[in-house]
């Protein structure tokens, strides 16, 4: 029997064996294609190779691509486990022409496979065609030996396939199998083709023409192949079952599913354990791509399936969680072939058991109420809208699951009131924001957010994309349309840039179409926290609302300002381990350039402590251990010992970030952080603490750059170093000890001079003569000097020396420099009972321009920025001591 990693190896073996490029399977998010929720088809990831605007991989191509139908209008959900084929994860298998061949190697291919390489029954075989597309009916005759019963002309869009209303497009031809006549169901185009017996198992797109907006069509100059075939189809076909369910894949996910809930897959358990096995797979392959539980956008949508796959465990009567004790099987199932899945297991166990938990407490409170207020219903009976919003707003139960709970039951539910509830819920919240005290002009922000919903980033996992402008706005205001040379903001429905909150700056980069317009965006804003506004230039051509545009952030410096938002967490920890945990931070800045972290602490860093931070640091990122992202609840990580950090606004989900190497059970670090962040502590590069200064009382602020930034300014300062050692004379590794002995020499050369200063104006030399005499008032000796270039601190040490030589008396002396002039006043002992040196100083220090003075009954000291006024200062005191 083929096993599906078999015939799935076999198909890409196959086509790789005739020129094909074996191309592996994109993420389930197309950032290709804003109009799409998850990749629901093979061809997805070459839709831009197909349309011209891409160059493709090769001239040929084949791959196994994942597929998920679980929002939107390609939405499969309610049927899973209640069908025999639908799924909201599944496998399409693929070959491609690039303009290389057409339709008859595609259909060679395919029989070829089919018949010759997997021994399928050709009498079991038979295909549609374009009912006008004689050519391929013809081929189908030539190269299969069909008989013309067996080839169904279909006049209806299911054989003709388009990408929108204008481009590439063309008929298909379908591939059925017939599980046999035991099966109820007739061929394609009978009547009863809605029936199981005849499967559609591979779809040939012949790309050939190319259509206008008018509805005309061209022949495309080089036609292009595009195959879909389903992975599980052909996999009930190879294994002789006719149920996808019970293939190779599917029968051990339910086996497992079963031995754990220890209820067979019988009766109503039969649904409940093929909708835990499928959506297993698609929340399972979803994580692994990036996508995570929130209640918006893809993420709602993963946890729609979630929750959906858990009411079926809680059915089967489990008490714990199922869901992710499940997840080693589908690994072991799937993982060689999706390395990805294997790599986040730990992820998707852990958010599966955090979830499942939550899920189960809102589960039982909502079902008991459900129980009660539907106790007196009967089928054909509906729960009002009330209650349903009730439901999902009070106690977090979705409407669906609500609608799915009253199935069984034939209990509908009234949509419309529910939609009713919800439109007034939203009136009522725009209110409350109008009285918030928002800006009126900012109200077209929730004009926008409540029309269109939140712009979904993607930007954890890529630096450009794809988008749909859903409004744009010029000098507050909305427009439809904007042109070259306009400055403007842009809003889309997704967009991998990311928009400053939480210290980190906004992402730039620019904006084009295939059209040729070009915008540069300057800077990605975060209005009402839900969209993201991307404000820059037209600087060619036009864009409209509603167009699709392609998105590329400056990605070098989003590397740097990741590198060094990652350094602040580092940097938190390493502080909080030097200096204790009294350390939280108190607001950061995150750009290109540099990054800037506020913490409490009471008093500066010493050197050792600035040395020590740094060190540590470096050794985490040269540990190079890869920096992990989970989700979370507030409460659950905090508990978990994460750190919220200042500046952000938690939801009920939290991504927790944990880098370094582990410590005691834990990372190096554990924060709370919903910025973009390196892929590994080794990508920072290096650290550099560059200043450490005070910010207010009790928080200082340390700046530091990362990688080449560090690397420049190292660079520079050794430069410096290399001029100063030149400017010196001597080797860089000498100029310590040169400087030090030049400020030895200084020192010694000013103590020269001080002395010198000294001696000078003790003998009268370089002294105003005018104030030089010794006096005699009222009985007493007075000796004033004004001093030019004399340092003040030199004035006490002079004036003890004037009270030596005159004995008994006063002296005072004011010295001027750079247009300043201090003052001081000595008083001999015998004469401090009668005259205060600091009433005498202030006197002087008052005709200077200054305030105040002090010092002791016998010295005092004060000064003034009069400098040209020193005279009048000495003759100030004069004039106190004459009374």
């Amino acid at each position: 029997m083929f096993s599906t990693n078999d015939i799935r190896r076999s198909f890409l073996d196959y086509f790789a064996g005739i020129g094909h490029h074996k191309v592996p399977s994109a993420p389930l998010v197309p950032y290709n294609d804003p109009s799409l929720m998850f990749v629901n088809a093979g061809m997805v990831p070459f839709k831009n190779a197909f349309t011209g605007f891409e160059t493709p991989p090769a001239e040929r191509a084949t791959s196994s691509q994942k597929c998920v139908r679980a929002g939107g209008k390609h939405n499969d959900l309610d049927n899973v486990g209640y069908t025999a084929r639908h799924h909201t994860f599944f496998e399409m298998l693929g070959n491609f022409s690039f303009g290389d061949y057409f339709k008859e190697e595609a259909i060679l291919n395919a029989w070829t496979l089919l018949t010759r390489e997997w021994g399928l029954d050709p009498d079991r075989l038979l295909v549609t065609v374009y009912h006008s597309d004689d050519e391929a009916h013809d081929l189908w005759r030539k190269i299969a030996g069909l008989p013309e019963d067996r080839i169904i002309r279909i006049a209806t869009s299911d054989n003709f396939w388009s990408m929108g209303e204008t481009g590439p497009c063309g008929p298909c031809s379908e591939i059925f199998y017939d599980h046999g006549s035991h099966i109820a169901g007739g061929p394609p185009g009978s009547p009863d083709e809605d029936g199981d017996r005849f499967i559609e198992i591979w779809n040939l797109v012949f790309m050939q023409f190319e259509q206008a907006a008018d509805g005309t069509r061209q022949n495309l100059p080089r036609p292009s192949i595009d195959t879909g075939m389903g992975l599980e189809r052909i996999a009930a076909v190879l294994q002789g079952v006719h149920d996808n369910y019970d293939i190779d894949t599917f029968r051990t996910l339910i086996e497992q599913s079963v031995d754990l809930t220890g209820v067979a897959a019988e009766g109503k358990a039969r649904a409940s354990h093929r909708v835990i096995a499928d959506h297993l797979r698609s929340v399972s392959f979803l994580m692994a791509d990036g996508v995570l539980p929130s209640n918006e956008g893809r993420g709602y949508v993963l946890r729609r399936i979630m929750r959906r796959a858990m009411r079926h465990a809680h059915l089967l009567g489990t008490e714990r969680p199922l869901m992710h004790r499940l997840v080693p099987a589908l690994v072991g199932e799937m993982g060689q072939a999706y390395p990805e899945l294997q790599r986040a297991q730990a992820l998707v166990e852990e958010v599966l058991e955090r979830e499942e938990t939550r899920f189960r407490q809102t589960l039982d409170k909502g079902l008991r109420l459900l129980d009660d207020v539907t106790a007196a219903m009967t089928a054909g009976d509906a729960l009002d809208g009330e209650t349903a919003f009730k439901l999902y707003d009070t106690y977090g139960f979705p409407y669906d699951l609500t609608e799915d709970a009253l199935r069984d039951r034939n209990i509908a539910v009234d949509r419309a009131g529910f939609d009713a509830a919800m439109a007034r819920q939203k009136a009522a919240a725009r209110a409350a924001w109008k009285g918030s005290g928002e800006a009126a002009s900012g109200e077209f922000w929730f004009d926008i957010a409540e029309r269109e919903g939140s712009t979904e980033f993607t930007g954890y996992s890529s630096v450009d994309g794809e988008g749909r402008v859903v409004a744009l706005v010029r000098n507050g205001a909305e427009i439809e349309t904007a042109h070259a040379g306009e400055n403007l903001t842009i809003i889309t429905n997704q967009t991998p840039f990311y928009a400053e909150s939480g210290g980190q700056t906004g992402d730039t980069g620019r904006i084009t179409t295939p059209e040729g317009l070009t915008v540069e965006v300057t800077e990605t804003s975060k209005p009402l926290g839900r969209l993201h506004a991307h404000t820059g230039k037209i600087l060619k051509g036009d864009i409209a609302v509603g167009d699709t545009i392609h998105l590329k952030v400056d990605a070098e410096r989003r590397d740097a300002i990741r590198a060094n938002h990652s350094a602040t967490h580092l940097l938190h920890a390493a502080l909080r381990h030097r200096l204790g945990n009294h350390v939280t931070q108190k607001g950061s800045l995150v750009a290109q350039e540099r990054l800037r972290f506020d913490f409490s602490h009471p008093k500066p860093l010493t050197s050792d402590d600035i040395a020590a931070i740094e060190a540590e640091v470096n050794r985490e990122i040269r540990a190079n251990e890869i920096v992990a992202t989970r989700l979370m609840s507030p409460d659950e990580a905090v508990e978990a010992g994460a750190l919220a950090l200042f500046g952000e606004k938690y939801g009920d989900e939290v991504r927790v970030l944990s880098m370094g190497r582990s410590m005691e059970g834990r990372n190096y670090s554990v924060e709370l952080c919903g910025g973009t962040h390196v892929d590994a502590t080794g990508d920072i590069g290096m650290f550099r603490i560059v200043a450490e200064s005070a910010v207010s009382s009790g928080v200082r602020r340390i700046e530091a750059l990362t990688g080449e930034a560090a690397r420049q300014w190292l660079v520079g300062r050794e430069e410096d170093l290399k001029t100063i050692a030149s400017t010196l004379r001597t080797a860089p590794d000498d100029v310590k000890d040169r400087v030090a002995a030049l400020l030895e020499e200084r020192k010694s050369l000013e103590r020269e001079l001080a002395e010198a200063r000294r001696q000078l104006a003790l003998s009268g030399g370089g002294a105003d003569k005018a104030a030089t005499q010794d006096e005699d008032i009222g009985g007493v000796t007075f000796s004033g000097q004004v001093l030019h270039g004399l340092d003040p601190r030199e004035l006490r040490g002079l004036l003890d020396e004037t009270k030596k030589r005159i004995g008994s008396g006063i002296a005072a002396v004011a010295a001027v420099n750079d247009g300043r002039a201090a003052l001081a006043v000595a008083v001999t002992e015998d004469l401090t009972a009668r005259y205060d040196a600091v009433k005498l100083v202030q006197a002087g220090v008052s005709a200077l321009g200054g305030k105040g003075g002090g010092g002791r009954p016998d010295m005092a000291q004060g000064g003034g920025p009069a400098g040209d006024r020193a005279d009048d200062a000495i003759e100030a005191v004069r004039k106190s001591l004459r009374g």
